[in-house]
């Protein structure tokens, strides 16, 4: 009896222990290189995390998407393009990765074709009249997901990358700057970004930089589209403080998202979802790019399918899935 009694009691405290063990689970966030923006995605949300109960610890990784996939990282980041290429094996990805699954959009990025304000070039059309003549950043060895972009804006305007110049880059960082550098004519930069406001200093006795606006009607939209299944394109006002805007213009917008796999616990990333709708000002606070998130749009449509356990908060949350 005494036996009995003895097992059972090691029994339960194995259970306890186990549970205890589950309880203090470590869940991976995956990020990119330090300073990059998956990194401060990251420690951001991993800060709100962990202040919500859940224990986690950032990972700096390239390329983890398939990792994700696997099941080997818990949550990680991508923009909604390149998730969607991940999932189907298409555009930058040469195999499928069926167990990727959105937690929900971050925050929207902003981006554009960039040229320097004295080329007179202002529109996809005045790009499209001198392509012949100009040198364009291509390749992009170590960001393969940047040509996409790229060639979604000239496919709105009825061009590809052959009706230019090519001049191969390395890295998103790299097309700046060989902008800056009289390397090429025309690059992608985001949105009031760190390289894009050097660059703009270094040209001010050309103008300046200016964004080439886009062709947003339904034609044009159609076919930017056709590269850009999961972007928009927005108008953005004039601004003499943001680099590119000293005139309006149609530039590209895309979701920054969290994603997870099919196999993570449902109500793990139902309290990390939560974690992250419900504590913006603290997210805010370690990274100013939160700042531009939107809790209505936080689930919008997406070819990769939402993890169960967000579809629970949504639901409770009152926000509509997929529109």
């Amino acid at each position: 009896m005494k036996t009995f009694a003895k097992a059972l009691a090691l029994g339960l405290l194995g259970s306890s222990l186990m549970a205890a063990g589950a309880l203090a689970q470590v869940v991976t966030v995956a990020t990119g290189a330090q300073g990059s923006l998956a990194y401060n995605s990251g420690q951001a949300v991993a800060k709100v995390a962990n202040d919500a109960g859940i224990t986690a610890r950032t990972q700096p990784l390239v390329g983890y998407l398939p990792l994700i996939n696997t099941g080997e990282v818990d949550f990680g980041f991508s923009n909604g393009v390149e998730a969607e290429y991940a999932h189907a094996g298409t555009g930058n990805y040469d195999r499928a990765n069926p167990n990727i699954r959105l937690v929900g959009v971050m925050f929207p990025l902003r981006t554009g074709l960039m040229v320097v304000a004295d080329s007179g070039i202002k529109t996809i059309a005045d790009l499209k009249a001198k392509a012949g003549e100009l040198r364009i950043a291509s390749e992009y060895t170590s960001s393969t997901i940047i040509p996409y972009y790229i060639a979604g804006a000239l496919a709105n305007g009825g061009m590809t990358y052959d009706d230019f110049q090519k001049v191969p880059v390395s890295s998103f960082v790299k097309g700046i700057q060989a902008l800056g550098d009289g390397l090429v004519d025309v690059t992608l930069i985001s949105l009031n970004s760190g390289a894009g406001k050097q660059v703009e200093a270094k040209m001010q006795d050309r103008g300046g930089l200016q964004y080439v606006s886009l062709d947003n009607s339904p034609e044009g939209v159609k076919a930017f589209k056709d590269f850009l299944p999961a972007g928009k394109i927005v108008s953005q006002a004039q601004n003499d403080n943001i680099p590119g805007l000293k005139e309006a213009a149609n530039i590209i917008e895309v979701p920054w998202m969290m994603l997870t796999h099919a196999g993570a616990d449902e109500d793990l990333v139902y309290r990390m979802t939560k974690a992250v709708a419900e504590n913006n000002e603290a997210l805010k606070a370690s990274f100013g790019a939160f700042g531009r998130a939107k809790l209505a749009e936080m689930a919008p449509a997406n070819a990769v399918p939402y993890h169960p356990g967000a579809l629970r908060y949504y639901k409770e949350a009152g926000i509509t899935v997929g529109e």
